[in-house]
């Protein structure tokens, strides 16, 4: 190569040379979903429904909030408040379970509101196995109305708690909770008896294609709702976090269910609850 152009060509290479250094040094950008969460809270609530209220993880059809996944204190479940307070004593006492056994989506205003009064630094929300558990199919809570509720209530948050961490958790695969079920003479004759999640576990022995549509249309519907959970949170901006569908995916099994209605998680079942949700979460 002649010498002028390796002249000419020389500042360019070293432009070129320069600019790769620098963007290899250059720290990634975090996303907002893998910002850092900052210090661990000094209070927390939760919202929900008979899950979050720890419903027959210890007694026959009463609330058990010891044995809550999210604000319980019962270390053998090991919540998300236990494992806060090993980081952070300053949350000792300060466990608001907000939550209320049949609650629906529409309630989480509510909830949120007393969330905001109590000036909590955590909140965590799981709703909507009644909005998709009802008495058949025509009654569940429409996609629409499920996220103008969530909306809602996130509203109340951002603006009565605007520096509070929220996270939001998948609700579980009902659909799992009847595939897990339907062998057990006890599980099926205690749903009907009681009248359990008909819109999913009517008929449960039935291998007809309505019901066999029914239990699938059942099943997509708490994946649009998590979908609207999922939408929402990114919507909400850097304090919060929604769990990537880690508790929908969970493949729990019939042992984690209460043995008094097959439906709510025992204690064994907040347990791995609190496991898989936490893990997903903000990692305090």
């Amino acid at each position: 190569m002649p010498l002028a152009r390796r002249r000419r060509l020389l500042p360019i290479l070293l432009s070129a040379v320069t600019a790769a250094a620098a963007l290899a040094a250059a720290p990634a950008s975090a996303s907002p979903t893998a910002a850092d969460p900052g210090p661990p809270p000094s209070s927390m609530a939760s919202l929900g429904d008979s899950i979050t209220r720890g419903f027959n993880a210890c007694g026959w059809y009463v609330d058990c909030t010891s044995r809550s996944f999210s604000t319980g204190d019962d270390t053998s479940v090991n919540g998300h408040y236990p494992r806060i307070r090993a980081v952070n004593s300053a949350i000792n006492g300060r466990n608001h379970n907000d939550a209320k056994s049949g609650a629906k989506s529409a309630d989480m205003a509510g909830q949120a509101s007393t969330a905001v009064s109590q000036g909590v630094g955590y909140v965590t929300m799981l709703i909507g196995a009644n909005d998709a558990c009802t008495s058949s199919e025509s009654t569940m809570t429409s996609v629409t109305t499920y996220r103008a509720n969530i909306d809602a209530a996130l509203n109340q948050l951002k603006s009565g708690l605007p520096n509070a961490k929220v996270y939001l958790i998948s609700i579980p695969d009902v659909h799992r909770l009847w595939a897990v079920g339907k062998d057990s003479s006890s599980a099926r004759n205690t749903w009907s008896l009681f009248g359990i999640c008909q819109s999913l576990l009517a008929n449960p022995t039935s291998t007809a294609q309505a019901d066999v549509d029914r239990r699938a249309r059942v099943r997509q519907r708490v994946a649009d709702f998590n979908g609207q959970l999922a939408q929402a949170c990114v919507a909400y901006g850097v304090n919060c976090r929604f769990d990537g569908n880690a508790v929908f995916n969970y493949p729990f099994t019939l042992g984690q269910l209460s043995g008094w209605d097959y439906f709510h998680p025992n204690a064994s079942g907040q347990r791995v609850l609190a496991d898989v949700s936490y893990a997903a979460g903000f990692g305090w």
